[in-house]
């Protein structure tokens, strides 16, 4: 347990350390992300998301990694769709995600702290909201899904397809960010 949350500090502030690297502990920088003139967060986040999937692919694949210590997360499709409606509006308001809050709180921003104080603020509520919270949270299972599940393909040819998008979405966001700077 104690090497599974030291493997998980190490991630997270490795993480951290590329999010600020990127200027993501600036709350105008992931603004701009809204207006269309700088997709940093988008590639960013887009880069770290196949960076994993891939990674994870290819240990389990070569058997560094069991498949069977991997746990699939369950879907709360209502609950999840509620949380990503507050997740975006925070996140439009405040210029910042929970990551990059921490970031920006590392850096001693102000706005950052602010807005890292108002997560915990959340959550503390979410806790305080007991057993009608919690069961709502967990309502509306619809059981560990993924996308090679949802469209009865391999992993192989779902994590093609995302590859292939990504490459599409990166060419589409520097378009965007051409067109509005120019």
């Amino acid at each position: 347990m104690a090497m599974n949350l030291l493997g998980a500090l190490v991630v997270g502030l490795g993480f951290g350390f590329f999010l600020e690297r990127a200027g993501l502990g600036d709350s105008r920088k992931l603004a701009a992300q809204f207006y269309g003139y700088d997709m940093t967060v988008f590639k960013v986040m887009f880069t770290a998301i196949i960076t994993a999937m891939l990674g994870l692919f290819w240990l389990v694949r070569f058997g560094v990694i069991a498949a069977d210590v991997l746990t699939p997360l369950q879907t709360y499709a209502l609950p999840q769709v509620i949380g990503g409606i507050i997740f975006g509006a925070g996140f439009i308001v405040g210029g910042f995600c929970p990551g990059t809050s921490c970031v920006a709180s590392s850096l001693g921003r102000g706005d950052g702290w602010c807005f890292f104080g108002g997560m915990m603020i959340g959550i503390a509520a979410f806790h305080a909201g007991g057993d009608s919270l919690a069961n709502f949270a967990t309502s509306n299972n619809w059981g560990a899904l993924s996308l090679s599940d949802v469209f009865g393909l391999t992993h192989a040819t779902t994590m093609l397809i995302i590859v292939a998008g990504a490459i599409g979405a990166f060419w589409g966001a520097e378009w965007v960010e051409r067109k509005l700077s120019a």
